[in-house]
């Protein structure tokens, strides 16, 4: 049964690349990686109950597994080549391995993803996805960059998937919109490679910006302030929730899958018109100071107390 479900996956997902030299079927995969380019890689786990509800789509859960992993090679500035799949499944359901696979399958298309291995095994709903990527050799973005004077700046908007899962667990229903960003997050890819050469640091925001910004932040041995009036939130947000659970959505809710950056200031005419083809914009929403640490503002200048960061995987 375990290949029936194999051979379900790779029906679906079979998506070439001439850089594939042997793909699924092997007990390794070979790939070829083009001169002066440097591998990334990334790994991320999906666990039933604690990363998403239990009546997730199967179709969204394919989307998003994948989904989070491109995102951190977006904030790497990569482009994504090769995926790996890990599915543990309690029973050997194929109807939702099918369905499964239709997402993955429907998201990996967009980014010409080649899926080239994996594994199926027994066990509690878990998926574990590593993507694979390529990047310049010496271009990559990374969390250790950020400089004194920098903006700080983030794609789209904030707070849309925080929002939603708040809805669905206290019995409400989100709109589609909110609903969409929760479960199918777009990777911003194209954004991440046209911010090489131009951000001196870069992380996506998966566990909330707070809690994102403040691993750029020790990473480059630098602080942060951030102007709560700055911060982009979608017309759906501002309409289901009220300005304060807005900011702190905003700021703390996670699942955003949005870059956050640090670039000059001087440069943020450039990044809005390398943003441009690809239908995004970048927020300027606050500044890399000397320190440590992180501080909200209001709009009058005065601190705004943040009674948590964002999601913590070991906090419970």
């Amino acid at each position: 049964m375990e290949f029936d479900l194999i051979d379900a996956i790779r029906a679906r997902v079979n998506i070439a690349r001439d850089d594939v030299v042997l793909g699924v079927g092997d007990d390794a995969a070979l790939t070829r990686l083009a001169p002066g380019r440097q591998l990334v890689a990334c790994a991320d786990t999906l666990v039933a109950g604690v990363h998403f509800p239990l009546d997730t789509a199967p179709e969204d859960l394919g989307w998003k597994s994948l989904a989070v992993n491109l995102s951190d090679l977006a904030a790497m500035g990569a482009a994504a080549a090769w995926a790996l799949l890990a599915l543990t499944l309690p029973r050997a359901d194929v109807r939702f391995v099918e369905s499964f696979a239709d997402g993955f399958a429907a998201l990996a298309r967009v980014h010409e993803v080649a899926l080239v291995g994996g594994d199926t095994t027994q066990g509690s709903l878990s998926i574990t996805v590593t993507a694979l990527g390529m990047v310049p050799a010496g271009e990559a973005l990374t969390r250790g960059g950020a400089r004194v004077g920098d903006g700080v700046f983030v794609t789209g908007t904030l707070g849309d998937a925080g929002g939603a899962l708040h809805q669905l667990q206290n019995h409400a229903t989100p709109a589609s919109t909110l609903l969409a960003r929760l479960n199918r997050p777009e990777p911003r890819l194209a954004e991440g490679m046209a911010l090489r050469g131009i951000a001196n640091a870069c992380i996506d925001v998966s566990d909330g910006l707070l809690a994102d910004l403040g691993h750029v932040c020790a990473a480059s041995s630098v602080g942060a302030e951030l102007d709560a009036e700055a911060l982009p939130l979608s017309p759906a947000l501002t309409a289901a929730f009220d300005p304060a659970t807005c900011r702190e959505l905003a700021l703390t809710g996670g699942d955003d899958y949005e870059l956050c950056f640090t670039a000059p200031v001087s440069r943020e005419t450039e990044i809005a018109a390398k943003l441009e083809p690809a239908g995004c914009r970048a927020t300027r929403i606050g500044r890399i100071v000397a320190g440590a640490g992180m501080r909200v503002l209001d709009a009058h200048g005065n601190e705004i107390e943040m009674t948590r960061a964002g999601w913590e995987h070991f906090s419970r």
